[in-house]
């Protein structure tokens, strides 16, 4: 029995192996350019770039690795874009809720002082009422009535924020939930095999 091929047959195998060498070189060289410009890698778009047939990606163990590789490394990218994109978000809205409870505070301050104002004012009025001329007394009415709309305004005002903080809140209860998802997701991803 002859186990050295005949020369038509060697021949034939070079060419088939010199074609299936160009084409895997074409197929890498797709990949590469789909990565950089940052194009979904998938079999029918590293088929057309590399003008082989997607049975040839399928059959061929290097190039169907190739191809793999660069779709689980594009996966990669796309989860910790999504998670930073998501970290982001979730600082904004934390910066946000923070923002707001610090106006609630300062405007809560203000009411009371307000309050405390009004009672001093009243106090006066009460206890030098028979002192005051009508001239006085008109004053310190429109003073009273002044304090008075500050205090409805600044009570409006503290009520908007309580609903924007009650809002933020709930924002951000929403991204951590969904930053938990997304962490969730990924450590599933990462599981072996």
């Amino acid at each position: 029995m002859n186990t050295v091929p005949e020369p038509r047959t060697a021949a034939a195998l070079a060419a088939r192996r010199s074609k299936t060498d160009t084409a895997l070189l074409r197929v890498r060289e797709s990949i590469a350019r789909l990565q950089r410009e940052k194009a979904q890698v998938s079999v029918a778009a590293v088929a057309r770039r590399a003008n082989v047939s997607r049975t040839f990606l399928y059959d061929n163990p290097e190039a169907r690795a190739a191809i793999a590789t660069a779709i689980s490394e594009a996966g990669d990218r796309r989860a910790r874009l999504l998670v930073e994109q998501d970290d982001e978000r979730e600082a904004t809205w934390r910066e946000r809720a923070l923002n707001a409870e610090d106006a609630l505070k300062a405007a809560q301050a203000e009411i009371l002082s307000q309050r405390t104002r009004i009672g001093e004012l009243l106090g006066q009025i009460r206890d030098l009422q028979a002192e005051w001329t009508e001239e006085a007394i008109q004053r310190i009415t429109t003073e009273n009535t002044t304090l008075k709309q500050k205090v409805r305004q600044l009570t409006a005002d503290k009520r908007t924020l309580d609903e924007r903080l009650k809002a933020a809140r709930s924002n951000l209860r929403f991204q951590d939930r969904r930053v938990a998802d997304l962490e969730a997701r990924l450590t599933g991803d990462e599981a072996p095999d």
